[in-house]
C-alpha cells in the first residue's frame, strides 16, 4: 500500500529527491555554521542523507507488504524508532571508517541520541503521511469502483428497458399481422415488409449512441406506416419540426413509445379519424418535443397503459439523472406529452 505513496514514478519520486536534497543541505549548513571543517561536514552530510534515504526505503518496503491495524498500531511508532537507531549507529561507524579525527568523532558520539530523535520524528512523520496518502488512494479507488458499478448497473437497466421495448412493439405488430392474414393478406404482407425494414434499421444501430432527430423521425415514419396498415384512414399524423431541431440528438427510439402510446389511447374507443400532432423545436439548450392525441376521459384506459411513459421517464433519469424532463397534461379533449432532451454544448 505504502509503495504507492513513496514510489510513484512521477510526483512522489520528485518529493523524495527534494527531501534528500533538503536533508543534505540542512545537515551540511548546520555543521558548517558550528565550525566543522568543510571536508568533515560534507562527508557527514552525505552519510546522514544516505541513512535518511535508506530509512525511508526500508519503511516503504515494510509497509508495502504489511499495514498495522488495531492493536498493532504501536508498530507505526516502534518501527521508525528501531530504524532510526540502527541508522544512527551505521552513520557513526561509517564516519569512523572515513574520518580519523578523534575530536570530531567524539563530538558525533555525543550527538547520537539527538540525531536518533531527529530521525525518529522524521521517519514517524513520513510513515503517517504515507499512511494518509495510501488511505486517500484507497478511498479514491473505492469511489471509482463504486462509480463503475453504478455505471454498469445503469447500463444493465437501460439494456433491460430496450429489451422490454422491442418485444412490446413487436408483439403488437405481430398481433396486427395475425388479424390481417385472413381478411387482408396483401395488407398483412405489406406490414411484414415494413416491420422488417423497421427492425433492420433499429437493431443494426448502436443503441448506446444517440441519433439525430432527423434519423429518429425516419424510424417513426416506418412505425407509422406499420400502424397505418393496421388502422387505415383512421390514423393521421401531423409532424411540425423546425429545421434547426433536425440535427439535435436524441436517444434512439426514445420517442417511439410515446407515439405508440398516443396512437393506442387516441384511437381507443374512437371510430372516426384521429390526428396525432407532433412538434419539435430547439429551445435554449434543449430539444423540446410535444405530442398530442385526442383524449376521451369517459373511456377507461386499457390494461398495460403507462408502459411507454414510464419506460421513457426511467430512461431519461438513467441517462441524464433528472426527473423533470417528461411531463403530461390532460386538457379538455387532448392528452399532451412534453419532452425535453438536454443537448451537450
Amino acid at each position: 500500500m505504502f509503495s504507492r505513496a513513496f514510489s510513484k514514478p512521477t510526483t512522489a519520486n520528485w518529493v523524495i529527491q527534494g527531501a534528500n536534497l533538503i536533508w543534505f543541505l540542512g545537515t551540511f549548513l548546520l555543521l558548517s555554521f558550528y565550525g566543522v571543517e568543510t571536508e568533515y561536514a560534507l562527508a557527514d552530510a552525505i552519510l546522514f542523507t544516505l541513512v535518511f534515504f535508506g530509512g525511508v526505503t526500508v519503511l516503504d518496503r515494510i509497509f508495502s507488504f504489511y499495514i498495522p491495524k488495531g492493536s498493532n498500531n504501536w508498530l507505526l511508532l516502534a518501527l521508525p524508532l528501531v530504524i532510526s537507531a540502527l541508522g544512527i549507529l551505521i552513520h557513526y561507524y561509517l564516519l569512523g571508517f572515513f574520518i580519523s579525527d578523534t575530536d570530531f568523532l567524539q563530538i558525533q558520539k555525543s550527538m547520537v541520541i539527538l540525531r536518533s530523535a531527529i530521525l525518529w520524528v522524521t521517519f514517524t512523520l513520513v510513515t503517517l503521511i504515507a499512511l494518509v496518502v495510501a488511505k486517500l488512494e484507497l478511498q479514491e479507488e473505492s469511489q471509482k469502483r463504486e462509480n463503475m458499478m453504478k455505471d454498469l448497473s445503469k447500463e444493465a437497466e437501460l439494456a433491460q428497458l430496450r429489451q422490454q421495448l422491442q418485444p412490446h412493439f413487436l408483439f403488437n405488430s405481430l398481433n396486427s399481422i395475425n388479424a390481417l392474414v385472413m381478411s387482408k393478406p396483401d395488407k398483412a404482407r405489406e406490414m411484414v415488409i415494413q416491420l422488417s425494414d423497421f427492425l433492420r434499421g433499429t437493431i443494426r444501430k448502436d443503441s448506446h449512441e444517440p441519433v439525430t432527430l432527423k434519423e429518429e423521425l425516419g424510424y417513426l415514419q416506418l412505425y407509422l406506416d406499420i400502424e397505418k396498415v393496421r388502422f387505415g384512414h383512421r390514423l393521421d399524423a401531423d409532424f411540425k419540426v423546425e429545421e434547426e431541431a433536425e440535427n439535435l440528438l436524441v436517444p434512439q427510439l426514445l420517442i417511439q413509445p410515446l407515439l405508440e402510446n398516443a396512437i393506442k389511447h387516441g384511437l381507443y374507443g374512437v371510430t372516426d379519424e384521429v390526428r396525432i400532432r407532433f412538434e419539435a423545436k430547439k429551445q435554449g439548450g434543449y430539444l423540446e418535443i410535444t405530442l398530442e392525441n385526442p383524449y376521451d376521459k369517459e373511456h377507461t384506459a386499457q390494461s398495460g397503459a403507462g408502459f411507454g411513459l414510464s419506460s421513457v421517464a426511467r430512461r431519461l433519469f438513467l441517462l441524464y439523472g433528472r426527473k423533470d424532463l417528461l411531463s403530461t397534461e390532460k386538457l379538455s379533449e387532448v392528452f399532451r406529452v412534453n419532452l425535453k432532451i438536454p443537448q451537450s454544448k
